[in-house]
């Protein structure tokens, strides 16, 4: 026999205390390093003293440094340290920079007469310890050399004998759970356990995301180590992992190649409710201030959206013909704006107070200078002709205000009828001219009039109005979906899909103008110095810090991570597309789950978003948050709505049959009846999916029950998962939009213990409370 497994009790406390003297061992180890990191911190603010640029720099870098490695070694996670790895001989004797062997097969002479001896023990957690002789202690969860801790399987185990998990919290070994990969083996190792994957599958849910670095499997790790070069595309059904995926691969990147990165990784998530879900977990893994995790409606600076437009609506604006919509406006926008309401002419401008008052003072149909003793005047049709003049090319229209600017004092000069033989007479002549009238407040007056700069929220709300809607969308939109489209805009604040029509408009419409520079203070001109600030500065929150600016500041990433693609608009793909103009890309998603209509247009947008980067692609097989008994119903949902496509395998089951219940006449009652049930089965979480229309009913039905039950509609599901979950009305679900079923199919399949399904007027229930969309 190889191995023996360990009974409760004896051996498996053996095996616990082996572990927890490695892990105080390694508790050691890091409380040497943050007195080491602490001492650097002391040392730097010495250097500090001595006042010099140099030893500002100097200590700031030092800081900065110190800074980071001592916020890693203070964070307490709790399972630090999680897993071990027992390994054959290898091949070629080669040691890595982190101290393993680097080979990945035995050496021939490893295995004699089914015999072994276990040459290297590694331990596997969230960071990468060495001991004082540099000697690996712990190995990164992202090292090379920790791969074989996710790839092996008995199949193809490498040099991996046993793999084991430990569970801990803080300082304390709470258990181990073994895999011996290598049975056939006489190697004398204990075996204790039945299998890490099952026993975390099984654990309570909180309304946070946990990491899975002790769980990853073989398919996954392939995607999070993935060579990060051109375009990774990830597909996968529900419970496959694909968020997890996404953040853990967020993490590995930055480790493999930080210099890379530097510029920042961005992760588009498509709801604020997913944001904070996972937000939690990349801390966790050892990472934290260079990955940026983004809802959708929060991908423009300012703009804060976390509603939605009926699904009509939506599908107007998220469609490639608001592009030609919005184009015209940006252009259009420079019209009279007595064509605009009030109230919608109050955001238009950059500067809305000066513009309204220059808007009262002065005829945008007239220009009125007076030069050379005379009165010039350009009437109505010289100056559209000078604007049409103006907007013939395609740069964005704030841009091209200087150009403006221009030709009106051309038209005027040329009104003046000043003729000169010396040309450099001429020139001075004009050049006088040019200075004096662009100086005038009547000019300066009309031309702020004339050609305002433009706001994109300005330009959006002018948008509201039906009939200047109608002039640009002419031959684009149909007069119902103008009609539509103008009503929404009129509410206050943004919606989701607003927020992708803000950055289209940034993008036409260009910067204003900045600020002329403050002239250069004379002390800095004999010092050769600005304002010194420094990390230590910094750090006492008396100014905002550098990184903090950057973040606000940054519209571009050196690499982006695209969770639940299949719900990106193609608006929201050229988004999404300028912040990864250079970057590399990984997108994350499902076809099957998509709540966007017109899959092939968003292909369309997602391809020009890409370029002509090359394709790697990955497809995830196996769900691992359902249960068998709730993948086989979802899949019923499924085929309707995409007939012939496989769902991922489901690799447990519990025995849980899904519960069917009929709301009768109090739906809410009903509602609240159901959840205090699964709050009494389940120690974690409950989520209640209804649809989009009815959240906030829904909120007030569950309220008073607790933290641990939350309401949220359809398209708020997403890559979320409860322990258990009650689906209210698949009909309403399936009837809000065109894409309707795929919605429901996601809102089946959030559950990982229990599923309740609860119909309505609508589900046309059988004696058994199945509604007609679920029964077979």
């Amino acid at each position: 026999m190889a191995a023996q497994t360990a009974a409760p009790g004896g051996v498996r406390d053996v095996e616990i205390a082996v572990e927890q003297a490695h892990l105080d061992r390694v508790y050691r180890r890091l409380e040497e390093k943050i007195h080491e990191a602490e001492f650097l911190m002391d040392d730097a603010a010495k250097r500090g003293q001595v006042g010099t640029p140099g030893a500002l720099a100097e200590r700031d870098a030092q800081v900065f440094r110190a800074g980071l490695h001592l916020n890693r070694l203070n964070a307490e996670f709790e399972d630090f340290l999680f897993g071990r790895i027992d390994l054959l001989q290898g091949k070629d004797g080669k040691r890595g920079a982190d101290g393993a062997f680097t080979s990945l097969e035995p050496a021939d002479d490893a295995v004699v007469n089914d015999a072994a001896k276990i040459a290297e023990v590694l331990h596997i957690g969230r960071i990468g310890v060495l001991d004082a002789d540099y000697a690996p202690l712990v190995i990164d969860w992202r090292a090379p050399a920790a791969a074989p801790f996710y790839r092996s399987t008995p199949v193809a185990p490498g040099r991996v004998v046993r793999r084991r998990v430990i569970r801990s919290k803080g300082r304390r070994v709470l258990g181990v759970e073994d895999d011996l990969l290598r049975p056939e083996l006489e190697t004398g190792l204990p075996v204790v356990g039945d299998g890490a994957l099952m026993a975390a599958l099984g654990q309570a849910r909180s309304h946070t995301m946990r990491d899975i670095v002790a769980s990853i499997q073989a398919e996954q790790d392939m995607v999070i180590r993935a060579p990060a070069a051109s375009v990774t595309e990830v597909t996968g059904g529900p419970g496959t992992g694909k968020t997890a995926v996404a953040l853990h691969r967020a993490a590995y990147l930055l480790y493999q190649d930080r210099r890379r990165y530097a510029g920042g990784i961005l992760v588009v998530s498509p709801t604020p409710l997913l944001v904070a879900y996972t937000e939690g977990v990349l801390p966790s893994l050892g990472e934290e201030g260079q990955v940026a995790i983004r809802a959708v409606g929060s991908l423009v600076d300012g703009a804060e959206a976390d509603t939605y437009d009926e699904p009509a609506v939506a599908r107007i604006k998220g469609s490639l013909r608001m592009l030609k919509v919005l184009r015209n406006a940006a252009r259009g926008a420079l019209e009279a704006p007595q064509a605009v309401k009030p109230q919608q002419q109050a955001a238009l401008f950059e500067d809305d107070e000066d513009e309204n008052e220059a808007e009262q003072r002065v005829s945008r149909t007239t220009l009125r200078v007076v030069a050379f003793g005379r009165r010039l005047e350009l009437g109505e049709q010289e100056l559209s002709s000078i604007r049409h003049n103006v907007l013939g090319g395609t740069a964005p229209v704030n841009l091209l205000r200087p150009r403006a600017r221009k030709l009106l004092l051309d038209a005027l000069w040329r009104k003046a009828g000043r003729r000169f033989d010396d040309q450099e007479l001429a020139a001075e002549e004009r050049q006088g001219f040019d200075e004096d009238i662009s100086t005038e407040p009547e000019f300066l007056d009309f031309l702020q009039a004339y050609w305002p700069i433009l706001t994109p929220r300005g330009v959006l709300a002018a948008l509201a109005d039906e009939k200047r809607l109608g002039r640009w969308a002419r031959r684009v939109l149909t007069p119902p979906e103008v009609r539509r489209v103008a009503r929404s805009l009129r509410r206050d604040g943004v919606t989701v899909h607003d927020v992708a029509l803000l950055d289209e408009l940034e993008t036409l419409l260009g910067p204003p103008p900045r600020p002329k520079k403050r002239d250069a203070d004379p002390l800095d001109m004999l010092t050769g110095l600005d304002e010194v600030t420094t990390s230590a500065d910094r750090m006492g929150g008396g100014r905002r810090n550098r990184a903090d600016r950057l973040d606000e500041e940054r519209t571009e990433y050196a690499h982006v991570i695209v969770d639940e693609a299949q719900d990106l608009t193609p608006m929201q793909w050229r988004m999404v597309g300028r912040r990864g103009r250079t970057a590399t890309w990984t997108i994350v998603g499902d076809p099957a789950q998509s709540s966007w209509t017109d899959p092939d247009e968003a292909a369309q947008a997602r391809e020009e978003a890409l370029g002509s980067r090359p394709r790697r692609r990955f497809t995830l097989t196996v769900n691992y948050r359902n249960p068998s008994e709730i993948a086989d119903l979802a899949a019923k949902v499924l085929q309707l709505a995409m007939p012939g496509m496989e769902s991922p395998r489901a690799v447990r089951s519990t025995g849980l049959v899904p519960r069917f219940a009929v709301a009768g006449a109090d739906l809410g009652a009903a509602v609240r009846a159901e959840a205090e049930l699964l709050l009494a089965d389940v120690d974690g979480t409950v989520g209640v999916v209804v649809a989009m229309g009815r959240r906030g009913q829904a909120r007030k039905w569950l309220a008073g029950l607790g933290e641990r039950v939350v309401a949220l509609g359809s398209l708020e599901a997403k890559g979320l998962e409860y322990d258990a979950t009650i689906v209210v009305s698949p009909a309403e679900i399936a009837d809000e939009s065109p894409a309707g079923l795929r919605v429901l199919y996601v809102a089946l399949t959030r559950a990982t213990q229990r599923l309740t399904v609860l119909s309505g007027e609508r589900d046309s229930p059988d004696e058994s409370g199945v509604p007609d969309l679920l029964r077979d």
